[in-house]
């Protein structure tokens, strides 16, 4: 069924009852041509690629809970491009233009809001910074403006502007950046897979990985072996855990990063507003309700919940940048298993053994990376060769020394 507006109305006439389930509930097959390990937004988009861009529809993903169950569903829903380094820099301008036609492409709502994101600075020498950044993006083929006190002053007055350690001296604004509905992202990718012939198998945990002559050759699962000729590893903060069924140690750590949200209000922030000292960013759902986060709970864990002291941290420094936000009501908090690299970049890169890949490492920037990592993960399962945006992205740079530091803060996973 394709959806539209005369779809929409019809079915409101008549009580709703035309509507299909938007996938397929298959049983698994014996053999696929490939099988994508993980039903979140990475693992579904590189299915919906393999099989619109390349012909590749013989293809399997494999979730132990249900689709969207992951990260995928567990963020702050920003999309934006406004990285400094060559490398990265390349991708997500890709991925924002993704983005940008992803609700044509998909035909499905995923309400893909270009509000702006606003990154504030707070000394001369953030100021250079920013200005360095800004002259990257536009260099890109992106956009950014840079904005003086009073400028960001119009934009949001309700901030602190003269808060005595941290004052606002200006901001970077990125006015393609902004935010989408995470949950929607994960059903239109899933809706475009199976109408293509892929097959979404949910409740299907793997439980080993099969290995023969330096090959894969499938998969032991909770629902019985299935054998492919590749299989991708796109499992997020169980990157680590799945590639250890195949003997591999991935340079990961896994840690925690919680998420916020208010009571529903009535309209008040307009943007995506970032404040890096703080380690605090918001912006406000199209349902009312004041979406923000922090930084990571700084230890390292497979638990999809945080922890007291860190959401302290981001409700001081919430009230810290806005002291109105502390009239609002905590309506739920939740976590995210974030893959930490040690260089802050992620990987997308075949392994040592024959057919099978991985895509992992998103640090912060999974969600935004949804289109562009499926989308060069398609590619590079399909051809064998990386895409070309992507080129950096290889898991020897850990060997060899050739790392995307992009905040320049060392060899550290929770620095990053």
């Amino acid at each position: 069924m394709r959806y539209s507006g005369l779809s929409v109305l019809k079915e409101g006439l008549f009580g709703n009852k035309g509507w299909k389930p938007a996938w397929r509930e298959p049983e698994p097959k014996a053999e696929y041509d490939v099988i994508i390990i993980g039903g979140g937004g990475h693992g579904l988009a590189t299915a919906y690629y393999l099989a619109k861009n390349h012909g590749i529809t013989n293809v399997a993903v494999l979730e132990k809970g249900y689709l969207g169950s992951g990260n995928v569903g567990r963020n702050t829903t920003i999309v934006r491009a406004n990285y400094f380094l060559s490398g990265n820099s390349e991708f997500y301008s890709h991925s924002l233009k993704l983005w940008e036609g992803l609700e044509l492409d998909l035909n499905y709502n995923v309400m893909h809001s270009q509000r702006g994101i606003l990154n504030l600075f707070h000394s001369d020498g953030q100021r250079d910074a920013a200005a360095r950044r800004g002259n990257a993006m536009v260099n890109q083929g992106d956009d950014a403006e840079l904005l003086d006190r009073e400028a960001v002053r119009r934009m949001v007055p309700y901030l602190d502007f003269e808060q005595t350690r941290f004052p606002i001296y200006g901001g970077l604004l990125h006015r393609r950046g902004g935010t989408a509905r995470h949950d929607a992202v994960a059903w239109g990718f899933a809706r475009g897979a199976d109408m293509r012939g892929v097959d979404l198998i949910q409740n299907c945990e793997v439980t080993g990985i099969d290995i023969q002559d330096g090959r894969v050759r499938g998969v032991q699962t909770t629902r019985g072996p299935i054998r492919a000729k590749k299989v991708g590893i796109v499992a997020a903060g169980r990157s680590g855990q799945v590639a250890a069924m195949a003997g591999m140690r991935l340079p990961i750590e896994s840690h925690v990063l919680q998420a916020f949200v208010t009571e529903g209000l009535k309209p008040v922030i307009d943007h995506v507003v970032t404040y890096g000292m703080g380690h605090f960013y918001i912006s406000q759902s199209d349902k009312g309700g004041l979406v923000f986060g922090g930084d990571l709970d700084f230890y390292a864990s497979y638990a999809a919940r945080g922890n007291l002291p860190m959401l302290e941290h981001v409700m001081e420094a919430g009230m810290t940048l806005m002291p109105m936000i502390g009239k609002a009501k905590i309506l739920r908090s939740w976590g995210g298993i974030v893959d930490m690299t040690p260089d802050g970049s992620p990987i997308i890169d075949r392994t040592d053994v024959g057919g099978l890949f991985v895509d992992c490492g998103w640090n912060y920037g999974g969600f935004k990376a949804t289109p562009a990592s499926g989308w060069c993960m398609a590619h590079l399962m399909a051809t064998g060769e990386p895409h070309e945006v992507a080129r950096r992205f290889r898991l020897d740079r850990f060997l060899t020394g050739h790392l995307l530091d992009e905040e320049g803060t060392g060899s550290q996973h929770n620095l990053h």
